[in-house]
Formats: structure tokens, sequence, C-alpha cells
């Protein structure tokens, strides 16, 4: 990565950078940051990942997915270089897909001439392909156990990778993690002469937020906890006109009615969790349908037990595998539905198993349809999302 990026001349140093790390929100605050920076006048940009359809979606530039142009000239700028890299490396090493694709937005941001830009890191942070910015601020915005084959198989762990991306004389914005984990923020904060700035659990009650949950609120407050740090100041009208016009899609999105549709991109214990939490603030009392889809390596008890008190019935299925090929990741594949329905009734969910995605999506807006005022949420993976389109007959396939 520091190979490629030198020979396409360090674009990531033509532009402020803050650096966001943590198991679940990296894209809810990514997004919100970098509104935030641009509400207050700055040229900003952002990256996010994964994507629902295109590569291109993970570019954000003023708050809009960058033109095919600009992205095309970007890549192609990319992959011309990571041949010339490609022919460097030792047998067997070879530029990743992740890389070319964090290096053009490096390139495709300095391009377009943001001023500043707000990178969600990809996996973990110490060797993310994103950890090659300067970054004047890091957020650290929760740390659970996910990516453990990777990552290490304790909160402290992975906090640690995650951590290692904090520069000295920076500063670390935190949000809600455990004790254990705030005490290594804090060691690491003293260790490397950077400020730790510890965020509110709330932007305060006369902010009223379009983005739909609590856990919501928790990432606007972590997000105006960097954004002022990285200012040194935050106009609170400004962020409160931030907060009621900014959608974030995939969290809570409302995507149809007859009956209310909702999709929900978590995908591990926290992230179900912080979904459950949420969703009676959706439902406001009325049945919810679930239909889940969870991938192989995640932790579907643990997710299940957490959203199984605030749902009424499950549909069980699985993610297309042709959608998972569609997105890079032919290796994956999807916990069995029955299995998962196995769980559900285990923990006193009525559930049902359709394997196919669609025909799942269909027989949960009936079960949704034929309960007074029932509502249907989609959940489960990141996969998910455009294939739930896809039924909902909202995008092509």
């Amino acid at each position: 990565m520091h190979k490629l990026s030198a020979l396409l001349g360090m674009p990531q140093h033509r532009f402020a950078s803050i650096h966001v790390v943590g198991t679940n929100g990296k894209s809810s605050v990514t997004r919100m940051t970098a509104a935030l920076l641009e509400a207050h006048g700055l040229s900003a940009g952002a990256s996010v990942s994964p994507h629902a359809s295109r590569w291109s979606e993970r570019l954000l530039i003023h708050g809009t997915e960058i033109g095919p142009a600009e992205f095309t000239a970007a890549v192609e700028r990319t992959a011309e270089a990571a041949e010339v890299v490609n022919r460097s490396l030792g047998d067997g090493e070879a530029v990743t897909q992740f890389e070319v694709a964090t290096a053009a937005t490096f390139v495709a941001l300095a391009n377009a001439r943001v001023s500043a830009a707000v990178i969600e890191a990809g996996l973990g942070g110490r060797l993310d392909a994103t950890n090659t910015i300067p970054s004047r601020v890091t957020i650290l915005t929760s740390v659970g156990l996910d990516h453990t084959q990777w990552l290490g198989n304790t909160e402290e762990e992975i906090a640690a990778e995650k951590l290692a991306v904090l520069r000295d004389h920076s500063i670390l914005v935190l949000g809600r993690v455990s004790p254990a984990v705030a005490a290594l923020a804090e060691r690491t904060a003293e260790e490397r002469g950077a400020r730790l700035v510890i965020a509110p659990e709330d932007p305060g009650p006369s902010v009223r937020l379009r983005a739909a949950g609590r856990f919501q609120r928790r990432n606007f407050a972590l997000a105006c906890a960097a954004a002022e740090a990285f200012l040194g100041g935050l106009d609170r009208e400004r962020a409160a006109e931030v907060a009621a016009s900014l959608a974030i899609p995939g969290r809570l999105e409302h995507l149809a009615d007859h009956p209310p549709v909702f999709v929900d991109a978590a995908h591990n214990p926290d992230g179900a969790a912080a979904l459950a939490e949420a969703l009676p603030e959706v439902a406001a009392g009325h049945p919810v349908v679930a239909c889940l889809a969870i991938l192989r390596d995640k932790d579907h008890e643990a997710m299940v037990k957490a959203l199984a008190p605030v749902l009424d019935h499950a549909v069980c299925t699985e993610v297309p595998a042709a959608a998972l090929r569609a997105r890079g990741a032919p290796e994956t594949a999807s916990h069995r539905a029955d299995e998962l329905a196995r769980i559900c009734a285990g923990v006193g969910l009525a559930a049902d198993s359709e394997p196919d995605f669609a025909v799942a999506i269909r027989k949960g807006r009936q079960l949704a349809s034929t309960t007074p005022e029932g509502l249907l949420l989609i959940t489960g993976s990141h996969y998910a999302l455009r294939p739930a389109r896809v039924a909902l007959g909202l995008c092509e396939d």
C-alpha cells in the first residue's frame, strides 16, 4: 500500500483526514462527520464500506456518490500503478482489490480538491489499507467480538488493532466502549501524546435526527465530538440542521409501505443488540416480522438471542449466492435457514425456514400484512441490502 501510494504521488497527503475505526457504527459516523464538516464550510469527502450495489457508492464528495467518469479515471490510474507495483513484489504477492479501491479513493478525493475527508477503515486498523493517512483525528466508535480470526479473541486485543492507527500528537475521540477498552485507549493516547476526547451518549434533547434509532443518537453525538475536535468548535444550529436532514442507507432504512418494510445491516451480536434497542421506537408497539439472513462466520446464536425479544415472528433465509459472488465474496456463505429457524425456536421465537431469499421476503410481507399494523424488518448482513431492494422491486438484479 505504501509503494502504491508513493507511485501515485501520495494523494492522501493532499487533504486533511479523520480516521474512523471500530466494530459497529463506522459508516454512520463517517457520513455524519463528513456532513458536519461540509455544513461548517469545508469541502469534504467520505469513504465508507461496504457498498450495496456499486463500488462508487463507497466514495462521497460533498455528501453525494462520486460521478462515474471521475470514479473510472481514479480506478484506471490506480490499476496502472498497481501493475507497476506488482512487478516489484515477490512471488505470490500482489496488490489486493481493497488496496486498489482504497488508493483509488485517495486519488479521487485529491482530484476533487476536498480540504478534508473522513475515511472508514475496512477491517481492524493496524494492517488495514486505510492506515496510510496522516489523520489529525481518530474515532473509535465501538469494540466487539467480530472478525476474531484476524483481530484477536478479546475486546482488548481487537481494540489494540484498531487503536494502532492513532497518530502521534493527534486527537482520539472515543465512543461507547467497555472500561477495559477505555483504559487501553487512555494509555495509547498518553503514549502517543494524543488528546483524548470522550464523546457523550446523546447530542442533546433539542436535536432531532432523521436517522431512526437510539444508536444513531449515540453515533451523531460521537460525530459531533469528532467534528468539534477537528474544527476547534461546533455551531450547534448547523449541527442540528445536519441531524434533521441526513439519511443513513442500510440502518433502519424505510424501504416500502403496505406493510412498512425496514432494512438494517446489523451483522454481529453488538449490532443486533443496538438494533433490538432501537426497534421498539420504530415499531411503536406494532408486531414485527423479521427476515433473517446471517453469514456463516458470524455468531448467529448470539444475534438471534439479541433480536428475539423484540420480534414476533421470523422468516429465516439465506443471502443469495449470486449476490455474494457479485460483491466479490464467492467463498462466503450463509448459515442454513433451517439452522437459524431451529435457534429461533430454541429461544421461543416462532420461525419459518425459507432458503430462497426472494420467496422469504414475499412470505415476510404477507405475514406482516396479515398481522394488524405489522411491519417487516430485513436484517442480518450487509450483503442482504441489495437483494432486499431487488426483491422489493426497488432496483434490478
